[in-house]
């Protein structure tokens, strides 16, 4: 028997009050300038190792592609590892593994990101490595199509040969009407077949200057330091005209959409309820702060809905919520139940709807918020001591259009949520 997974998406209700306002906090303490190009610096100093992490953050990701070309942010991340004008394909990632460090790059719908973890001595090596392929990356056309090749067989499996994965981009495609964020990161495969070299380079130019970028760096350093490395490095790179992110907007949602994929691999049915809602920047973002604490409440193993579903009424193996309110755009807020066998999806679909209901006619009560803010707190103390959360936690807050300000009130705004 083939089994199912079934998605539900659904538009979010504004059912939780607004926040008061909230006072400065302090989660990361960075020091933040700006070079004369206009490439924002942000340090955040971590003396517990003579180790730094840099992270270059770029304002442009898959949903700022021109139609007809998706995966092509994704596209370019892999070919800034090929050559410049100074180094040869391969040498970056050869380099910062020669001095001891790890190097990686990660493509979102809102940003693109590239980053190395080396010994504080070495800084000063890879910003000069990242400034030249900032400017300087160097493409030819069985470059392009020897990449190409490699991110269809990496579609192939990451999403063909993974259901869960097609699943996920379905339920994208049915929940954006009009959005690109209903298109996939990694592209539709008809349309990376056809990109080309011109369509890379065309992207490089058009994002990538030091303007449209923030660098990040945290660990062993001073601000003076990176101060000193950033213009030596990066300060030479001429500011480029770059243009305004204009993206279509998501009409109001008229009716729920469903969306059911079988498949012979599938071995135990899941559910998902998806629904749009608000971000810190677009749409009711007054209850933003608060959908963040009745994710921690209604999710995770000690979680209301896992205690209904999974040990209560025993319909379920497991149930996940979640939340992410920075978005350029648009968010979502999910559930994700994983069927008991032998238990039909019907039967947890009827439950997930008696459980939203409840929450919604009874509310939270004051120590489950209690405990979710004991728990932001908590995770905010223990957020200082790895190196490599403040980096990836600033860069994907600013990219959006938050401020230093918003991250570091963060835990006070979480703070005045009330039951």
């Amino acid at each position: 028997m083939t089994a199912r997974i079934l998605l539900l998406l659904l538009p979010l209700l504004a059912l939780l009050p607004a926040m008061p306002g909230a006072a400065r906090a302090q989660v990361f303490e960075p020091a933040s300038f700006f070079l004369d190009n206009g490439m924002q610096v942000v340090v955040v100093e971590n003396r517990r190792a003579p180790i730094v992490t840099h992270m270059v953050w770029y304002r442009a990701g898959a949903a700022d592609e021109p139609p007809g070309k998706a995966g092509i942010a994704h596209f370019l991340e892999h070919l800034m590892f090929k050559a410049t004008r100074s180094m040869a394909a391969g040498e970056f990632s050869r380099t910062v593994a020669r001095n001891g460090g790890r190097d990686n790059a990660f493509t979102s719908w809102d940003y693109t990101a590239y980053h190395q973890s080396v010994a504080r001595d070495r800084l000063g090596l890879v910003m000069r490595m990242e400034a030249d392929r900032m400017t300087n990356l160097v493409l030819t056309d069985e470059v392009v199509a020897t990449e190409r090749d490699v991110i269809l067989e990496e579609r192939r499996q990451v999403v063909e040969n993974v259901p869960g994965a097609r699943l996920r981009e379905q339920v994208a495609a049915a929940l954006f009407l009009n959005h690109p964020y209903g298109r996939p990161i990694i592209g539709w495969e008809h349309e990376i077949r056809g990109l080309t070299r011109a369509d890379a380079e065309a992207w490089y130019r058009r994002w990538y200057a030091p303007n449209n970028a923030v660098l990040v760096v945290a660990g062993d350093v001073s601000p003076d330091e990176v101060r000193r490395l950033a213009e030596e490095h990066y300060g030479p790179i001429p500011r480029r005209d770059v243009p305004e992110r204009v993206r279509p907007a998501e009409p109001a949602p008229q009716a729920a959409r469903r969306v059911t994929l079988r498949d012979e691999r599938v071995r135990q049915p899941s559910l998902t309820r998806a629904y749009l809602a608000p971000s810190a920047r677009r749409g009711e973002s007054q209850h933003v702060s608060a959908l963040e604490v009745l994710a921690d409440i209604a999710g995770g193993q000690a979680g209301r809905f896992h205690r209904a579903l999974v040990l209560e009424r025993k319909l379920a193996t497991s149930v996940s919520v979640s939340y992410n309110p920075d978005s350029f755009d648009l968010s979502t807020f999910s559930f994700g139940v994983a069927v008991r066998p032998g238990v039909a999806i019907e039967d947890v679909e009827r439950a997930l709807d008696e459980e939203i209901a409840a929450m919604q006619r009874e509310g939270v009560a004051e120590d489950e918020v209690e405990r979710t803010k004991a728990r932001v707190r908590d995770s905010t103390i223990l957020s200082r001591d790895a190196l490599g959360t403040a980096p990836r936690a600033i860069g994907a807050d600013l990219m959006p259009g938050a401020t230093l300000e918003d991250i570091e009130s963060w835990p006070l705004r979480i703070g005045a949520v009330p039951a």
